[in-house]
């Protein structure tokens, strides 16, 4: 015990002679220090009561308008989220009306050719018509030039007995009648030509009406989703000025609490900054790693983002109507370009122009899939769907969300329900989409906000 004593002793002295030494050396140092060119900062100004409060108030101020400011961008982009989810529903609308365009335009075809028969068929009629009344005319004309007509008695004369006269009588009766026997039946196919014609025509003109009606809804989905566009660019520039205003007011409110707290809260401010910004570096590597991994496991080398030429071969999905080959034929397009009204049932075509948002990621130039497009992929052996998520979502039967399952389709809906999305549901929480332009068909958590109540359902 006794050495143990000694020893603290020892080491307790010892430290105090080290740190005595520390200080020494220190002080040593400042003093040759204070003969060279390095000066010692002079101490920080005192600032007055007055100047303290007036610069707290100056703070307490710029601080309400950040407050105020931060609301302010908070619903600009809120409305910004709104008008983007109406931009998906005018151009899923603007498919809609493309779709009902192309098959008004058929049926307008196939109108017209019916009626273009109809009238080959009415004019061939009365054509035949006017061959009957013409060998009928010829025939009541040589008839009288050779006093044979009927009533004249000099198709009578020369007939050798009673009954010669008779047999005279019934051919000249029994001729005339067969010509008028055959243009009364020609009238009759010609009437009914004529019918087929008329009704033909009705057919056409309808059908010229309902291509007339399509091609304006066509055009006022075009004009509605340029305005929504419109309106979204808009609302974008008001939330980046709401923003900008907001930034030189924080950083006039950082200045005013600089003046306040002095360096140290300055320093702290900044060093909290920095530890955000290492955090959300981390967040996007570690996003970034994620995207890669799911790039290296799909099977595809997404070739389509850069210009028009297609993307690389990649290994056929697997054809059949079971639930895990409709999965396995979306999870095969994983990472592919997104290109609105892009894809078919035999994989990515090249997108087609919108005049919005589509046009400005070059959609129209890239081989991929917008969401209606995967779809159709995905469910190629088991039903023909449309390229419009509208006309999807009543393809199939209705199940509760509650009750969805792998394979199910799921569509978000805007404004009373119309719909602007669609994904195919995995099952624990997860779908598979092509989410939006500039994006890549992935594998994401399910989305509620907006979802539709009712999930569609082709197999099972």
């Amino acid at each position: 015990m006794r050495g143990r004593q000694k020893e603290q002793r020892r080491a307790s002295a010892g430290g105090r002679w080290g740190a005595g030494l520390l200080a020494l050396l220190m002080s040593c140092a400042i003093a040759a220090g204070s003969g060279t060119a390095v000066a010692v900062p002079p101490p920080p100004p005192n600032p007055s009561d007055a100047e303290l409060d007036a610069s707290r108030r100056a703070a307490n101020s710029k601080a309400g308008a950040v407050g105020q400011l931060t609301s302010q961008l908070a619903e600009a982009e809120s409305r910004l989220s709104n008008l983007h989810a109406d931009v998906e529903l005018k151009m899923e609308e603007a498919n809609k009306a493309l779709v009902d365009m192309r098959t008004a335009q058929d049926e307008a075809t196939q109108a017209e050719r019916e009626a273009n028969a109809a009238r080959s068929a009415s004019d061939a009629a009365a054509a035949a018509i006017e061959r009957v009344r013409a060998d009928l005319d010829n025939f009541v004309a040589g008839s009288y030039q050779q006093g044979s007509t009927i009533g004249s008695m000099s198709a009578y004369l020369g007939s050798d007995s009673p009954k010669d006269l008779l047999d005279r009588a019934q051919l000249l009766d029994a001729v005339s009648g067969s010509k008028m026997d055959a243009l009364e039946s020609m009238q009759r196919a010609r009437t009914t030509k004529s019918n087929k014609d008329a009704a033909a025509r009705e057919a056409l003109e309808i059908a010229e009406q309902k291509r007339a009606e399509a091609e304006q809804a066509k055009d006022a989905a075009d004009a509605a989703q340029q305005a929504a566009v419109a309106a979204q660019r808009a609302q974008a520039a008001r939330a980046a000025e709401v923003e900008a205003e907001k930034d030189a007011v924080e950083r006039q409110l950082y200045a005013a609490q600089s003046r306040v707290n002095g360096l140290e809260g300055q320093r702290q401010r900044y060093e909290d900054w920095q530890a955000q910004k290492r955090a959300e570096e981390a967040e996007r590597a570690r996003q970034a790693a994620l995207e890669a991994a799911a790039n290296n496991n799909s099977s595809s080398n997404n070739s389509g983002s850069g210009g028009g030429a297609p993307p690389r071969s990649r290994p056929s999905a697997p054809a059949g109507t079971g639930i895990e080959t409709i999965v396995a034929r979306a999870m095969s397009q994983l990472g592919v370009i997104y290109a609105w009204g892009g894809g078919n049932a035999s994989g990515p075509t090249r997108g087609i122009r919108d005049g919005g948002v589509a046009d400005q990621h070059g959609d129209y130039r890239k081989i991929g899939f917008d969401c209606s497009g995967l779809m159709i992929y995905a469910f190629a052996g088991v039903k023909s769907l449309p390229h419009y998520s509208g006309y999807q979502y009543n393809s199939g039967r209705k199940v509760p969300l509650s009750q969805a399952r792998r394979g199910d389709m799921l569509f978000w809906g805007y404004d009373g329900g119309r719909i602007h999305h669609v994904a195919l549901y995995l099952g624990n929480g997860q779908m598979i989409e092509a989410p939006y332009s500039g994006a890549r068909v992935r594998v994401a958590p399910v989305r509620y906000g907006g979802i539709m109540p009712y999930a569609t359902r082709l197999v099972g």
